[in-house]
């Protein structure tokens, strides 16, 4: 009840009369009514691309007479669709509305997640993995642009830290729900990983029916707002970014397409993606056969998803607090280097499993910041929600990559793979450091001439 009378108090007030006190009111406010919201969508989002890796631990290879590469195939094929499905995802998403849209393409992905604990075959997999991925690649640039449209560039890092932390999250709680489901191995004439994706499934389509009443669209619209409380939040951010009614125009898709900046967070983003899905799709695997059975790996996945969840948290606080990402980045993808470094360089099971703290701590952090990074770096709005899909397009382009990087043949050990994983991760940094000094050299030359100067 205390916070409904601060929101309260807030409520009249004119815009021009919102100092730092009542302008924090305003923000919590917001973060209440969003953040818990698209925290829940991107951790189911999460649970059903990545179930397939508890599904494995639960005789799913075994039951579809999946051999060789069949179960990388499957990881592989959502990816293409993805991708290909992020770009007019966000344009249809402008075109329509978010409370629309979003909702929409969550009951579809949901349904087709239900439908894949009942495919027969290999080949039924691969299909409904690919209508999985079409469906879910809209979500994570929806959001982080959508997220853009309500807080200004120094907010944006805690906020999509937030929400994406529901990922680590998602990672954690699977592999206590997979081993809760396996339980009820054979009830009902299914396995225990059929249930695994109809229990989940099932979850998102309630979800999003929920949804669709209760996600706003844009804060000159929120119901949540008062009339003086929609003008700040609007006035704030054309002073961060300047005004945002433009019309739409292919320029900007262009614009988007030739920024050689975007590419380059691209580039960066691709080296943070694939250890991510490496992370996710084979970390049950990669503990299993550290030694552990099926049902403890299960529950060893867990601990490495939760120092994530605060190490990205924390970074999302301390970079809009200090008003800084690059570096700090790039710090973070040293300590993910360090995890994969130790993954294949140490022959002790009990070291490699410390080394996959260091790693997923460190990537899952770097995935809120980068996209908010590039965000804060693109001033139109049209462009901004270009920009950010085609980021979110090629660094999934990653995904496919990861699928082949933890082949069967090269196991318990995985030395190409985690020899792959430094590569890409090293590249990743290169590039965030590179950022930051072109960005610190422009400003510098910009001067305080009071234009755009971007965030470092």
């Amino acid at each position: 009840m205390a916070n409904h009378r601060d929101f309260d108090a807030v409520d009249h007030l004119p815009a021009e009369e919102y100092d730092e006190k009542n302008t924090r009111r305003l923000l919590r406010k917001v973060d209440l009514n969003l953040i818990p919201l698209l925290s829940l969508l991107y951790f189911l989002s999460f649970l059903d691309r990545s179930n397939i890796g508890n599904a494995r631990l639960a005789n799913l290879e075994r039951d579809l007479h999946m051999s060789g590469l069949n179960y990388n195939n499957a990881l592989a094929i959502f990816f293409p669709f993805y991708v290909a499905a992020e770009i007019p995802s966000n344009l249809m998403m402008q075109a329509t509305r978010p409370s629309r849209w979003i909702p929409s393409i969550m009951v579809v992905w949901g349904l087709m997640c239900i439908i894949m604990g009942f495919v027969k075959s290999y080949a039924g997999l691969m299909a409904v993995r690919a209508a999985l991925g079409l469906a879910e690649g809209g979500l994570f640039p929806g959001i982080t642009f959508y997220l853009t449209l309500w807080y200004c560039r120094h907010e944006t890092g805690l906020r999509m830290s937030l929400f994406f932390s529901a990922a680590t999250l998602a990672g954690a709680f699977g592999g206590l729900l997979a081993r809760a489901i396996m339980l009820i191995d054979g009830k009902g004439g299914l396995a225990s990983w059929q249930w695994i994706f109809v229990i989940e499934g099932i979850a998102t389509v309630i979800i999003a029916t929920v949804a669709f009443f209760v996600m706003n669209d844009l804060p000159e619209t929120a119901r949540f707002l008062t009339e003086h409380e929609k003008m700040e939040v609007v006035r704030r951010l054309h002073e961060d970014h300047g005004p945002s009614d433009e019309k739409f125009s292919m320029k900007y898709i262009w614009d988007a397409f030739k920024d050689w900046k975007i590419w380059a967070y691209c580039l960066a983003t691709v080296g943070i993606f694939t250890p991510l899905y490496c992370i996710s799709l084979f970390l049950p695997t990669i503990v299993k056969d550290l030694g552990y059975t099926n049902n403890k790996a299960q529950l060893m996945t867990v601990p490495p998803y939760v120092f994530a969840c605060a190490c990205c948290i924390c970074n999302g606080f301390v970079a809009d607090k200090i008003r800084q990402r690059g570096l700090l980045i790039a710090g973070f993808l040293a300590l993910a280097l360090t995890g994969a470094i130790i993954l294949a360089a140490s022959p002790n099971a009990h070291v490699k499993y410390f080394g996959t703290f260091f790693l997923a701590g460190g990537i899952y952090t770097c995935v809120p910041a980068i996209c908010a990074w590039n965000g804060n770096n693109i001033q139109q709005r049209y462009k901004r929600s270009v920009g950010m899909a085609l980021q979110g397009a090629m660094g999934n382009l990653g995904g496919i990559i990861s699928a082949y990087m933890y082949l069967p043949k090269d196991g318990p050990q995985y030395h190409r793979g985690h020899g792959a994983l430094c590569g890409v991760i090293g590249v990743a940094c290169v590039t965030s450091l590179f950022l930051t000094w072109w960005f610190r050299k422009e400003n510098k030359r910009a001067g305080m001439g009071g234009g755009f100067r971007y965030t470092v």
